[in-house]
């Protein structure tokens, strides 16, 4: 009786681990667009070295943009447990260049895709 639910069982074990590697790498290469960009936008980088700032980091959402208070103005902040133990740091001029950057990259995304897609306005023989 075991064996016959053997077979089974380890392929569907094998399938669901190559789909959650799939899915891993997929994040993992995502962060690591976004880090380029932000990199690229004047966003600095600061690692967690400290124990101080490791905690801080921590305790902050994972792969999310998020903005925050910070004196006079806002701050926006990246955080990335678990590639480069850091965060990416900018203020408002550097979060519009990201913005901008983004939306470039969207565009062309989009371009690529309707001049690939042989079933965009005419259709394959167009």
């Amino acid at each position: 009786m075991i064996g016959r639910w053997t077979a089974p069982l380890a392929s569907l074990a094998l399938a669901a681990s190559v789909g959650l590697t799939g899915c891993a790498a997929i994040r993992r290469s995502q962060s690591l667009d976004t880090e380029q960009f932000l990199a690229a936008a004047g966003f600095r980088m600061e690692l967690a070295d400290t124990a101080e700032r490791w905690q801080q980091l921590a305790a902050m959402p994972p792969h999310r943009l998020t903005s925050r208070a910070r004196g006079d103005g806002i701050e926006y902040a990246y955080a990335d447990p678990r590639d480069c133990h850091c965060v990416y740091v900018g203020g408002p001029k550097d979060y519009a260049e990201y913005q901008r950057l983004t939306r470039e990259r969207q565009i062309a995304q989009e371009e690529i895709w309707t001049w690939q897609n042989p079933w965009s306005w005419g259709g394959p023989w167009w």
